[in-house]
């Protein structure tokens, strides 16, 4: 819901460090990369137990996701790079409910599980529109730039990574977190599927 507003707030930091990394011989695609490889290392520490170190590692992630599409268009965008970054994405964001099960599974285990079975919606919903999208030659003209059609909604990029880091400053109110993104992922979700059905009618 709030992609558009916070990609252009932070939009000129990230332009010049996108400068920077192009100068010092950072690809798109090794940006992609070490920004799932962050990811990773955040969801091993918070599996763990160090909660408030997966949370920097988690924001140094997503600084890395957002320099690489800034650096591919600085440079050369290719579909190559888009299906890397969007498939890296999806499994990374898997991995901290995963990560929140493993640190406490007899407390964790349910709400991770349903939380991941709502990422399954809004996620499949996302792409799902986007082949569609394709098929047709569709744009979305409010988040231009994309590899493919970004398709919005209530739980996007900013507001996970929001419950993400709300979950590692307060681990102990994981489960109430987990329900509350679970039930707006499903809001997102069928507003996803209804958009899809009668815009593809």
């Amino acid at each position: 819901m709030f992609d558009r507003s916070f990609s252009l707030l932070i939009a000129p930091v990230i332009q010049r460090l996108a400068r920077q990394a192009s100068r010092l011989g950072l690809t798109a695609n090794r940006l992609t990369v070490l920004g799932f490889l962050t990811g990773i290392f955040a969801a091993c520490l918070i599996a763990y137990g160090a909660y408030m170190a997966g949370a920097l590692a988690i924001l140094a992630s997503r600084l890395l996701d957002a320099l690489d599409g800034a650096v591919a268009r600085l440079t050369q965008a290719t579909d190559a790079g888009g299906f890397l970054d969007i498939a890296l994405d999806f499994v990374f964001y898997a991995s901290i409910p995963l990560a929140f099960a493993v640190s406490d599974p007899a407390r964790n285990a349910l709400p991770a599980a349903v939380l991941l079975a709502a990422f399954i919606g809004t996620g499949s919903s996302f792409l799902a529109f986007a082949v569609m999208a394709a098929k047709r030659d569709l744009s979305n003209l409010a988040i231009p730039n994309k590899s493919f059609y970004f398709l919005g909604g209530l739980t996007e990029a900013s507001e996970t990574l929001v419950c993400f880091l709300a979950m590692c400053v307060w681990p102990g109110l994981f489960i109430e977190l987990a329900y509350g993104f679970a039930a707006l992922c499903a809001l997102t979700t069928a507003t996803r599927i209804w958009w899809g059905w009668k815009a593809f009618q």
